[in-house]
């Protein structure tokens, strides 16, 4: 088919040339920023009075590759505490007599309930180590307010975990030695908690909480934590009340921080060690700082020194260092004691939550919630008030009602622009996995969502442009003495304006912090229309001159909704690869959808205000039509490369499952496979040979005929094992098993049962981890009429309770000891109590190590050995 181009066809392309244009420079200096490509390291010899990533990174070094291993049940873990504990000693020998530096090393025991992903759980927890500095001055005391900065040193299981959490531990290790080689004296406490239990669910720091002197001492906390290897340190959650957030935008050196953030992270799995301190056992004002990109390793055994990002560590260090100062000179630093009796005498709403955002890490804007309430306000009025003051005055009640249906049919097109912007890349989606054999082929490639979903989202956005043509407008021009295109635009312009407005006033209603997004892009739009008004009394509304000066004020704006949008579509990619598999069919569409649908809202977001005006130059036929070649060759391509590789694995999860008669015997023994995105088994087995081979599948593998595991199998693993779709069982002999160990996990009565006079009665029982290695965690799970048992200060939690399966109550144990675990339970009747045992080693037999090494290198594999054993009491 041949293009017929005419004059307009030419300059619309001319026009659609420069936006690329502008876009793509827009684009590169995101892309610098959120990469940290504008900051330079500090070298191993840079000045003792400043931060240095280099000298950071020498600590994760140690941590991460001469320590084998720094998860529970592993002697990586202890060596990390002492390796810690050393680093500490040196700086303590160091510092001079200005200086009082605290050295402990806590351990703690204790047990609490939580939920988790959604589910109710209770942990238990024994031995876990903490590595705890205190520095002040000399003349401090116990009592005065203290800055608490806390991050872990253990790793998630089966990864070095050097971003997470190697590069938190090393960056406070750094700060701990800048505040001796500077000679700054702080004028409140800095406590630095090096905790060694927050990936088995936070126990660190409860035990912090829950059990250590200096606990009621804190003030403010500073929480550090990597959900990937650098990128932006983003503020994800503040508070109570906003003075952190605020002090926060005062200091930060490089400001990361948006309070749209608040928003969201309640909804992510997963969770930190700032809920402990600021919601569930505490109530500790603070900061939540993590580090985003770099998700592709997040929790895999790629997370090493090499991924790291570089200049993030050193930009976390400098903010870092700034923030803590400014804290320790609060004036709203107050200990607990101090806290309670301020709350007991004034009316502070301590959830108020502030509004602020970081314009591309220069500088942070920051108001409070009761001017937001005023401020995101505004939009709504203009949007109400400008047809009043454009018509009623001069032109009767008549045309200030045919104006306002204008704007009103102006919002309602734009407002289906919007939505088209978002189903026409999901629509594209679906197809592109019609003709496709797997999934998420942009997931090791991120430029392909964009080159595949952007066009057809600006499809989607001129549509209603092009419709516009067919709905006459309410005005009469002649009466206006005015002419028709003028008031096209003035109507498409003030109903985009008006759906910014409403968005703005709708976050406002639900009490979110995300309101600035819309508002920022509903406050651009004044002068972007103020120009254009101008420059269109001299060149007229349909020239390019006066579209140009339209867009020219939105360049700001512009640029802060691609830093937004862009980084949050490049998180959610990096992300989509442990989200989780749905069943099928519909499993196989959930990441592509979720992608497409996202870069369509951030693609609405960062053009949509310049589509009223700009919109004249790009719906036209030619340029719609070009959009959707270009789709459709975006999604051809597309099909040509492979979805993973070593720098975006897929995630494995391999069980060797041991289910046990009796302390010495094995009833069954399987592998068990299970993934975490929506390319599953036949994609694994066919690009992965050598994996199928081992596990004796054919080519005609068929996974409706295949063993599927339950999901009890999986249960050392819970509620994770709730993201794991269908899995598979493979049978597997057991006698390497049977050669490695004497004794497996058993659990049995240490002492006889007692019945009350209610018939109630209590059962004491001792579990015993037999000769396993490494143990990381043991789950029981309790059914039967449980009304009582000495966990959790002896309080159940809510029961969970699944389809076809009577309620239950889950306790996960942790914690090396030669000594057994010993607790009671207590029955409200005489019938009987059933406990299913998971114990999770992460020690493999030969066999096993070897199938593992037989998954390509774009598979991490997080594999373990599982014994599962059931009781009934």
């Amino acid at each position: 088919m041949a293009f017929r181009f005419d004059s307009r066809d030419v300059s619309a392309f001319k026009f659609l040339f420069l936006l690329a244009i502008m876009y793509g420079l827009t684009s590169a200096l995101v892309y610098s920023i959120v990469h940290m490509k504008f900051i330079k390291p500090l070298d191993f010899d840079a000045p003792l009075d400043r931060f240095s990533e280099a000298r950071a990174i020498q600590h994760v070094r140690v941590l991460a590759d001469e320590i084998d291993g720094r998860q529970e049940g592993r002697p990586g873990l202890r060596e990390a505490a002492v390796y810690i504990k050393t680093q500490l000693e040196m700086l303590k020998e160091r510092a001079g007599s200005k200086l009082r530096i605290e050295i402990e090393e806590n351990v703690v025991n204790g047990s609490f309930s939580m939920k988790f992903l959604g589910h109710n759980i209770s942990l238990g927890y024994r031995n876990h180590t903490n590595i705890l500095v205190r520095m002040s001055s000399p003349d401090s005391r116990d009592t005065d307010p203290s800055v608490l900065m806390n991050g872990h040193f253990d790793g998630p299981l089966g990864s070095p975990g050097a971003g997470d959490c190697g590069s938190c531990v090393a960056s406070m290790l750094e700060l701990a030695r800048l505040i001796v080689d500077s000679s700054w004296i702080p004028a409140r406490p800095i406590i630095f908690l090096f905790n060694g239990g927050e990936e088995l669910f936070m126990l660190g720091a409860h035990g912090f909480m829950k059990t250590h002197k200096w606990r009621d001492s804190v003030g403010a906390v500073i929480n550090v934590e990597a959900s990937g290897t650098g990128g932006l340190d983003l503020v994800c959650q503040s508070g109570p009340s906003s003075w952190p957030s605020q002090v926060y935008a005062q200091s930060a050196v490089y400001p990361m921080a948006h309070s749209a953030a608040q928003d969201v992270f309640p909804v992510i799995p997963g969770d930190t060690d700032y809920r402990i301190f600021s919601q569930d056992h505490g109530n500790i004002p603070g900061l939540d700082i993590i580090f985003l990109l770099g998700g592709y390793y997040y929790h895999t055994a790629y997370d090493t020194v090499d991924r790291l990002l570089p200049g993030s560590i050193q930009v976390r260090g400098e903010n870092l260092f700034s923030v803590l100062k400014a804290f320790s000179n609060s004036s709203k630093l107050e200990n607990v004691h101090e806290r309670e009796s301020l709350e007991a005498t004034a009316n502070e709403n301590k959830d108020e939550r502030a509004i602020f955002f970081d314009y591309l890490t220069f500088f942070i804007i920051f108001y409070s919630r009761d001017i937001a309430m005023v401020l995101h306000r505004i939009p709504i009025v203009i949007f109400v008030a400008v047809p009043f003051f454009l018509r009623l005055l001069n032109s009767g009640l008549h045309s200030w009602f045919a104006t306002y249906c204008d704007f009103v049919k102006g919002t309602m097109l734009h407002t289906i622009g919007i939505i088209l912007a978002i189903i026409f890349p999901i629509i594209f989606s679906v197809l592109r996995l019609l003709f496709s054999s797997y999934a998420m082929s942009w997931f090791a490639h991120p430029f392909l969502a964009f080159m595949m979903f952007i066009p057809c989202a600006l499809l989607g956005l001129l549509i209603p442009r092009i419709v516009w043509s067919h709905f006459p407008l309410s005005q009469d021009a002649a009466l206006l003495k005015t002419s028709r295109e003028a008031l096209s635009d003035e109507a498409r312009f003030w109903g985009a304006f008006g759906f910014y407005a409403m968005l703005t006033m709708a976050y406002l209603v639900a009490g979110l912090s995300g309101g600035f997004l819309t508002f920022i892009l509903s406050a651009s739009m004044i002068p972007a229309w103020i120009f254009f008004c101008l420059s269109a009394k001299f060149y007229g509304c349909q020239s390019m001159r006066s579209t140009i000066f339209y867009v020219v004020p939105l360049i700001p704006c512009v640029t802060y909704s691609v830093y937004f949008g862009g980084f949050l579509v490049q998180f959610l990619i990096e992300k989509m690869g442990m989200v989780g598999a749905v069943p099928p069919p519909y499993g196989y569409y959930i990441q592509d959808i979720g992608v497409a649908a996202i870069i369509g809202v951030v693609t609405g977001w960062c053009v949509g205000p310049l589509i009223p005006i700009c919109g004249r130059w790009l719906a036209r036929s030619s340029v719609l039509q070009f959009l959707l070649h270009l789709s459709v060759l975006a999604l051809a391509l597309s099909l040509q490369f492979f979805p993973y590789s070593t720098d975006a694995p897929k995630r494995v999860i391999f069980q060797h499952t041991l289910i046990t008669a009796d302390a010495n015997q094995i009833a069954e023994s399987s592998y068990d496979i299970s993934v975490l995105d929506s390319n599953s088994f036949p994609f694994l087995f066919k690009y992965a040979p050598e994996v199928a081979k081992g596990l004796h599948i054919g080519s005609e593998f068929s996974f409706e005929a295949a063993t599927v595991s339950q999901r009890e199998i999986w249960m050392a693993l819970f509620p994770v094992s709730f993201l794991f779709s269908r899995s598979l069982k493979f049978p597997t002999r057991s006698d390497e098993i049977l050669k490695q160990y004497n004794y497996f996990p058993y659990l049995s009565n240490y002492k006889p049962h007692t019945t009350s006079g209610d018939g109630s009665r209590r059962v004491y029982l001792e579990l015993s981890l037999g000769s396993l290695e490494e143990v990381w965690v043991a789950v029981l799970n309790i059914t039967g009429p449980l009304s009582g048992w000495s966990f959790a200060d002896n309080k159940l939690p809510d029961p969970e309770k699944a389809d076809g399966c009577p309620p239950s109550y889950i306790i996960r144990l942790s914690g090396s000891s030669h000594e057994n675990w010993t607790f009671w339970l207590e029955a409200s009747s005489s019938e009987y109590l059933r406990v299913e045992v998971a114990v999770l080693d992460q020690v493999l037999v030969d066999e096993a190590k070897k199938l593992k090494g037989l998954f390509p290198d774009w598979a991490d594999v997080t594999a373990y050995s599982s014994f599962l054993s059931s009781y009934i009491f």
